[in-house]
């Protein structure tokens, strides 16, 4: 383990157009839209701060501005109007935000790299803003902190297994060796497909990386999509004999994305069952509607 060192950056990217979404998308964040009663890049934020991340970049681009307003502070509310402060407990925790701006959606890879003077020479993590990870007993960025500490690792990397149709949506891991904890990579290559897909091993979102990886950034030429892909970066550091490794989402976790209106949508539903205020009474009504649009003779739950 590095000694005396704990991780307290995290990057988020949060530049992305949001195509996929529009309308939807059209002036606001994708990262801005609610899973249940909580925008995405909340929740991002919430599990970084829950696993020792102090000071957080948000990178952003354009119609971002509304994110840096939702992480400011309440203030200026009508005296008695009942307000949820988390944002001033964050401050109490000496929780930073800042920001910075993608001015054109290069890729995964230069997001990061907008992060080069926030980052200086620390291992920083790097969390998707359009994707929340819930449920578990311990956080997964929390668990990927632990493992790159105690391995000294250039890059440790959440993964999810998928079926291989879907590999050409993701970034694949190949494993040095599958039989060993934790699991160390030999390879990753960018949205494979099911041909050339080195297993079912899928990135899922959350990274932890040394500094190393800007350098590789710098000169890494844009891949898949025309874009200057993370992947690619992590692939040359591994080409180089640098140590990376993987950490799955355990059976309890589940990944809840606005990457498209499908997964938003089961995202959504998701977010709203598992809420401890209403997800009893919506999913009476889920089970309501569903018997109604099976036989129109049952009760339409909205009438």
């Amino acid at each position: 383990m590095r000694p005396n060192n704990k991780i307290t950056k995290a990057v988020i990217p949060a530049a992305g157009l949001g195509s996929r979404l529009y309308p939807a998308t059209k002036v606001q964040a994708k990262e801005m839209l609610p899973l249940g009663l909580k925008p995405v890049i909340q929740m991002v934020a919430e599990e970084l701060v829950a696993s020792g991340i102090r000071q957080i970049l948000i990178v952003t681009g354009r119609k971002k501005r509304a994110i840096e307003d939702h992480f400011d502070p309440n203030e200026g509310l009508p005296e008695g109007q009942q307000i949820d402060d988390w944002g001033h407990q964050w401050e109490q925790m000496g929780v930073r935000f800042s920001y910075t701006r993608q001015s054109r959606p290069r890729g995964l890879g230069d997001a990061v790299l907008q992060a080069q003077d926030f980052v200086g020479d620390e291992d920083f993590v790097v969390a998707l803003g359009d994707c929340a990870i819930v449920g578990g007993l311990q956080p997964i960025t929390e668990r990927l902190i632990q493992t790159h500490l105690q391995q000294a690792a250039a890059a440790s990397i959440a993964v999810q297994r998928v079926d291989a149709a879907q590999t050409n949506r993701y970034g694949i891991v190949q494993l040095a060796e599958p039989q060993s904890q934790p699991w160390r990579l030999a390879d990753i290559v960018e949205k494979p497909g099911p041909q050339h897909a080195p297993s079912n091993l899928a990135v899922c979102a959350r990274y932890v990386l040394s500094p190393a990886i800007l350098s590789y950034l710098k000169t890494t030429t844009p891949g898949y999509g025309s874009e200057i892909q993370l992947t690619d970066a992590i692939r040359a550091l591994l080409a180089d004999g640098a140590q990376a490794y993987a950490i799955p989402l355990s059976e309890k976790e589940l990944r809840l994305d606005v990457g498209n209106f499908n997964s938003y949508a089961r995202g959504f539903v998701r977010a709203v069952l598992d809420d401890p205020e209403i997800g009893s009474q919506f999913a009476q009504y889920l089970q309501r509607l569903a018997a109604y649009l099976e036989n129109s003779d049952n009760p339409d739950p909205d009438q």
